[in-house]
């Protein structure tokens, strides 16, 4: 063969194989992990009340006992978010801070349960239940999907989260923004089926840098925990998260409100409405 020839065959095939590593790696970094068919089968298709069934006019405080006790008497799934108090307990809380719902300028990280406990929701008679109250609410009457949120201390939010799940008789799943909270179950809980939360870049805002944002809202750091479910928000989604969602990730969307935004979704995280129990 012409040396020059076999120079220029070898430069092809190595600009071949470049190209085609560089296509392929959008798949890699995207792609879900496996669920079996009977690991999906509680979440598939459901509706999923935010933070419990909550009303708009705040009688019913959002993630309140009473929220997820009308939740499973009406026989939906519920949504529940979890962080940790000062003294290390599993709390049932959404933002950071007690601001918006308890009317105290405080982190609830920074008060220990015996702080929190007598703080109210809403104004009303509830008060931020425990994970292990919302439980013995529910008592497996409906499946739930368990929300880490972001904080100081995520593997003990994890290590604790798990160990008050593994003794919950009832169907449960878990998500978080934060892939690496993800990635601790791959690894410790293989067998929970675990979700990715996500939304558009912009909505991110100063909690992370922009280059982070842009990677979470297209869903390329699933490689490091291999969701099984991607929890999208409503609205515009980029094309990579749903090239993880036809590469086999169940559909979520949140925050559902009404029925238009149930079709093409696997299960729903609704608020302010009453969608049917399973839209599937």
């Amino acid at each position: 063969m012409n040396p020059s020839l076999s120079q220029k065959l070898k430069k092809a095939a190595w600009i071949g194989g470049a190209a085609a590593a560089a296509a392929g790696l959008p798949l890699f970094l995207v792609a879900p992990g496996r669920a079996a068919k009977r690991q999906k089968a509680p979440f598939y298709g459901r509706s999923f009340a935010h933070r419990g069934l909550h009303s708009e006019d705040k009688s019913v405080p959002e993630n309140s006992l009473e929220a997820f006790r009308l939740a499973a008497s009406a026989g939906y799934g519920a949504e529940l978010d979890v962080q940790l108090s000062k003294d290390g307990q599993v709390v049932v809380f959404h933002d950071d801070t007690l601001d918006r719902v308890c009317g105290v300028h405080a982190r609830v990280d920074e008060k220990s349960y015996d702080e929190l406990k007598p703080l109210r929701l809403c104004g009303t008679e509830q008060h931020i239940p425990l994970l292990t109250e919302v439980l013995d609410v529910i008592r497996g009457r409906g499946p739930l999907i368990v929300e880490l949120k972001n904080g100081r201390r995520n593997r003990e939010l994890c290590e604790k989260t798990y160990a008050i799940l593994s003794d919950y008789e009832g169907q449960v799943c878990i998500e978080s923004f934060n892939p690496l909270i993800v990635r601790w179950f791959r690894r410790h809980a293989p067998d929970l089926v675990r979700g990715q939360l996500a939304t558009t870049w912009k909505d991110y805002g100063d909690g992370v840098s922009k280059p982070t944002a842009f990677l979470l809202s297209r869903c390329l750091l699933n490689f490091l925990s291999r969701p099984q479910f991607i929890a999208y928000r409503v609205g515009f989604r980029p094309l990579l998260p749903r090239l993880s969602e036809a590469l086999g990730a169940m559909r979520f969307g949140w925050t559902v409100r009404s029925e238009r935004h149930e079709r093409h979704r696997d299960a729903v995280i609704f608020e302010f409405y009453r969608p049917q129990l399973k839209i599937k």
